[in-house]
């Protein structure tokens, strides 16, 4: 089939110019190979497809019900092949991002913003879930990537962590005196708690933290936004569990005051995960190499 289309783009080559010569000259060959290809298209179709002229060629009835479909089909084939050469140069295309709300306002919308600026071509299809939904996405192919609170433990999976975060606690003015000196888990454990839902990776790893020390936690409310968490604790209903990097605005504003324990909660990383044994698309590579090279 290969070689029977470069006999038709010879063919097609030759209807337009009218003329043998001016089609060799169009594809770079010789007149005699532009001819030889004529024959062996007629020979193999068992049809005339041109008239010779003294002022060139023209195509018979048949030639022309033939060069009809052949200029569509090599129409179509070069459309293809341009819409190939811009998925290869990330002019068009889509990419698939799980990623909880947190982390999208918190840290991915600067670099969603620089990848949209390089390639406005390429649609941008953001799945918000949680850690354990965003890995399921990723497993059942409906996004490619994933930017996740970590730890993130799974061998299908590729993870990446490409920034380090800080758990604490945090309080409102009501609470304030609590923040001058470190206090105990013991203490901590005696004040209102404020948590994100159970389902959340950031709540799990605190309360894990916390358990194998010997603590239970009894939040007073268990919220599903990452801002209610924060507005709960700025207007005293609590002392709230956060991401120190993601509370900046507030801590410097003065709208809370980090609550620091006698015994620091380890750091852990926001990472990007995608399958180990898939290959990912162009704009996919693209989008994991820059958030890496940050």
């Amino acid at each position: 089939m290969v070689g029977k289309l470069d006999l038709y783009r010879i063919f097609n080559a030759v209807s337009k110019n009218k003329s043998f010569s001016k089609a060799a000259i169009e594809l770079y060959m010789t007149q005699p190979a532009v001819s030889q290809a004529i024959s062996r298209l007629e020979k193999e179709l068992d049809i005339q497809l041109f008239n010779r002229t003294s002022r060139g060629v023209e195509l018979t009835v048949e030639g022309k019900l033939l060069h009809e479909h052949v200029t569509t089909a090599l129409g179509m084939i070069q459309v293809a092949e341009d819409k190939l050469s811009e998925f290869k140069t990330l002019q068009t295309g889509q990419l698939r991002i799980g990623v909880g709300d947190t982390i999208s306002r918190y840290f991915l919308l600067p670099y969603l913003e620089e990848f949209h600026q390089a390639y406005p071509g390429i649609t941008l299809n953001i799945l918000n879930r949680t850690t354990s939904e965003i890995i399921k996405l990723i497993k059942s192919g409906k996004a490619e990537v994933g930017i996740c609170n970590l730890p993130v433990e799974d061998d299908q999976l590729q993870v990446i962590p490409c920034k380090e975060i800080q758990d604490t606690f945090v309080c409102g003015e009501k609470y304030k005196e609590i923040a001058e000196t470190p206090i105990s888990l013991n203490h901590l454990m005696k004040l209102p708690l404020i948590f994100l839902e159970r389902k959340s990776n950031s709540r799990m790893f605190v309360e894990n933290f916390l358990k194998e020390r010997g603590y239970h936690v009894s939040p007073v409310f268990e919220l599903g936004s990452y801002d209610l968490v924060l507005e709960f604790t700025k207007i005293n209903l609590g002392i709230s569990c956060v991401i120190k990097e993601f509370a900046k605005e507030y801590l410097e504003r003065g709208d809370l005051y980090e609550v620091r324990l006698e015994e620091e909660i380890p750091k852990r990383s926001i990472g990007i995960c995608y399958l180990k044994h898939v290959p990912l698309s162009r704009a996919a590579r693209k989008f994991v190499e820059q958030i890496k090279t940050f």
